[in-house]
């Protein structure tokens, strides 16, 4: 039987639970008495939550510990108002949520709870890939995979699944040679420098393969795409910003400017 870790007495677990006890209390009360919290439903907080959980992203990226603290504050919230509402409508209430949650973990980890061994992360990947794949009754490995989710984030998510059952690439190195097999196809048929028309739908379709590739071979290096594009993307508006903010002191209209021109605050931007 595996070994199973008993986790350490927490000496602030009363405090912790009294914490979480003083959130519904205050909770009931907004939802019986507050005119804006009484009208709020599942549909209505949606959006604030996927607002609220892009906010926790910037923090985490940013290694903004405090603002990290606030937004799971705000996240924690509405996971509270979401079971409110729940137990309102004789569906659920939190209780329910929280040891519907402790059940998953304990059915996914028997490795921990049960007789399975499994002494690696991969094998604990596609040992919960695989009983997820029961415990929903999928009839595709790929079906747990939220039709919602931004296209990139859903394209790690498809890999990791298949991964998880072992379709996948044996080496790194097979991946890079399929990343230049797809951009040197779409720099063949979709050459821009030519001034040739071209298919748009068809070029969509290998750019999308190109990208899906990458995608596929930032997850052998270890480097997630999602955040590797984020941080490019805050790193873009920084020296963008700083141009904007240095030409306008400078006197010069933006607009006006040349290429060289911008070139040079760019460049400054990027020693900064």
């Amino acid at each position: 039987m595996p070994n199973r870790i008993i986790s350490k007495p927490d000496p602030n677990r009363a405090e912790k639970l009294e914490a979480f006890d003083r959130l519904l209390t205050i909770m009931d009360e907004l939802r019986e008495n507050c005119p804006w919290d009484k009208k709020q439903t599942l549909e209505s907080l949606r959006h604030l939550t996927i607002e609220e959980t892009y906010e926790l992203s910037d923090a985490i990226i940013e290694n903004n510990l405090s603002e990290v603290k606030k937004e799971l504050g705000d996240i924690l919230l509405h996971m509270v108002f979401y079971a409110r509402i729940g137990s309102e409508k004789g569906a659920f209430d939190v209780a329910d949520v929280i040891h519907g949650i402790c059940d998953k973990l304990v059915h996914r980890h028997p490795h921990i709870y049960g007789e399975v061994d499994a002494n690696d992360e991969e094998t604990v990947k596609q040992n919960w890939e695989k009983i997820k794949l029961k415990e929903k009754g999928n009839t595709s490995v790929l079906g747990g995979v939220p039709k919602s989710l931004p296209a990139l984030v859903k394209a790690m998510r498809i890999q990791e699944k298949a991964r998880g059952v072992g379709f996948d690439w044996e080496k790194k190195s097979q991946v890079w040679e399929k990343v230049e097999e797809e951009l040197g196809e779409f720099k063949r048929e979709f050459d821009v420098t030519n001034d040739n028309p071209i298919n748009i739908e068809r070029a969509q379709g290998e750019f999308g393969d190109l990208l899906f590739s990458l995608i596929n071979y930032a997850r052998f290096a270890n480097i997630n795409p999602e955040e590797a594009l984020e941080r490019t993307n805050k790193k873009f508006i920084k020296r963008f910003q700083y141009l904007e903010k240095k030409s306008q002191a400078d006197g010069k209209d933006l607009a006006e400017m040349s290429l060289a021109e911008m070139d040079m605050y760019w460049n400054a931007a990027k020693e900064l």
